[in-house]
């Protein structure tokens, strides 16, 4: 992406590498607000993200949410949802899986393959049945597009506009998404509660000196005109791929993440020669 005339010193940002950190995270849920009439009356739950790899080898997510919600209408309802995605370092090929538990019972899994070019992607299905199928692209998937994001960011960007594919849902959904990128920000965060007790590992250490950018990212199902998001996402988006400050907004109700552990993996050979610009896609 062009990044235009800017001061020297964002220049040279810019033209820096981005290395994705690997790291395992894991954000407390709790609900933020809840407005339909058919409200949420409380939340919590946990996501536990694990993800690893460089732009030499590819990338792997690992990613387990289970969220509680209840209701005085419908009562309790339990999920757990378990995905794993490979992504390779050129964004060209991913591989997904999910499997999902609704109220301890099992719903679809999930299980596929997909390939993205200039002009489509390819994505086959093993699960919830054989098929095949495809959709006019470019598409990204998950972690290029965290690459696109923090490329955006270096570059004063205010906006990214692009088709993402992550294997969710039954594995055939395309979405159409809309960023909006605030200013970078450096400097440990502040917080909104408690005198800064939220994400508090984002205090600490390497963490509070990296620049970062607020984020606000909708998902929206493919089409023209104007849409109402499917689901919208905050949160500060770091240098090396973090995130904190997560929201997650359904449309009738929202939740909060609050990043209470945060455990960074040292680079590998490959990321050290990623960071060289020799595995850059």
């Amino acid at each position: 992406m062009a990044a235009g005339l800017v001061v020297a010193a964002g220049a040279a940002q810019a033209a820096e590498p981005i290395r994705l950190a690997g790291h395992r995270a894991v954000y407390e849920l709790s609900l933020a607000e809840s407005s339909a009439s058919r409200s949420v009356e409380s939340a919590r739950g946990r996501i536990v993200l694990d993800f690893g790899g460089d732009a030499c080898k590819g990338y792997t997510m690992q990613t387990r949410q289970v969220t509680q919600l209840q209701s005085g209408e419908s009562g309790s309802r339990t999920s757990d949802l378990r995905n794993t995605t490979f992504e390779s370092g050129d964004g060209r090929n991913f591989r997904f899986k999910t499997a999902t538990l609704l109220n301890e019972a099992p719903s679809q899994a999930v299980d596929g393959t997909a390939e993205s070019g200039a002009e489509t992607i390819k994505v086959k299905l093993k699960e919830p049945k054989r098929d095949q199928f495809q959709a006019t692209g470019p598409v990204l998937f998950p972690s290029i597009h965290m690459r696109r994001l923090i490329e955006a960011g270096r570059a004063g960007e205010s906006t990214l506009s692009v088709k993402v594919f992550d294997g969710s849902d039954d594995g055939r959904k395309v979405y159409d998404t809309l960023a909006v990128i605030g200013r970078k920000v450096e400097g440990a965060p502040k917080g909104e509660r408690d005198k800064g007790e939220r994400d508090k590992p984002l205090r600490e250490g390497e963490m509070t000196t990296m620049p970062r950018w607020p984020v606000t990212l909708s998902y929206y199902t493919q089409g023209d005109g104007e849409r109402t998001p499917i689901y919208v996402l905050t949160f500060d988006l770091y240098d090396n791929g973090v995130s904190g400050a997560l929201k997650l907004d359904y449309g009738s109700f929202a939740i909060l993440g609050d990043l209470t552990r945060l455990d960074l993996t040292p680079p590998t050979k490959a990321g050290a020669a990623e960071t060289a610009k020799e595995c850059a896609p």
